[in-house]
């Protein structure tokens, strides 16, 4: 698809502002955040019920944290996901725009 210049320039600024903001490395960051912290809750929790005679009510707790950070990171890489797709097209229709107006060609930006 072949934008003309004029639709091409008013495309550009809100091309560029929707994109300034990437969402889905916040919710991608959010979800390794929570696995890490995941790994951690469980190895405690592990650690608890290996060396407990009776229940270990605090590895109980342990393990439930650790189920919902689970559930929790998985939420946020679905997320992540979808905003990603949608940055993908975003960044599509930018290519598209710059290359209606010739910004990636070095030759076309050089005086005659």
């Amino acid at each position: 698809m072949e934008l003309s210049p004029e639709l091409a320039r008013a495309r550009l600024p809100e091309l560029q502002a929707q994109l300034a903001v990437r969402q889905s490395t916040t919710h991608f960051a959010r979800a390794g955040v929570a696995l890490v912290a995941s790994s951690i809750f469980t190895a405690a929790a592990a650690k608890l019920f290996w060396d407990s005679i009776r229940f270990p009510v605090f590895g109980a707790v342990s393990v439930l944290l650790a189920s919902g950070l689970v559930v929790y990171a998985w939420v946020q890489y679905r997320r992540g996901k979808a905003h990603n797709r949608r940055e993908l097209q975003l960044f599509a229709s930018l290519q598209a725009v710059h290359r209606a107006l010739h910004l990636d060609d070095p030759g076309a930006l050089l005086p005659r």
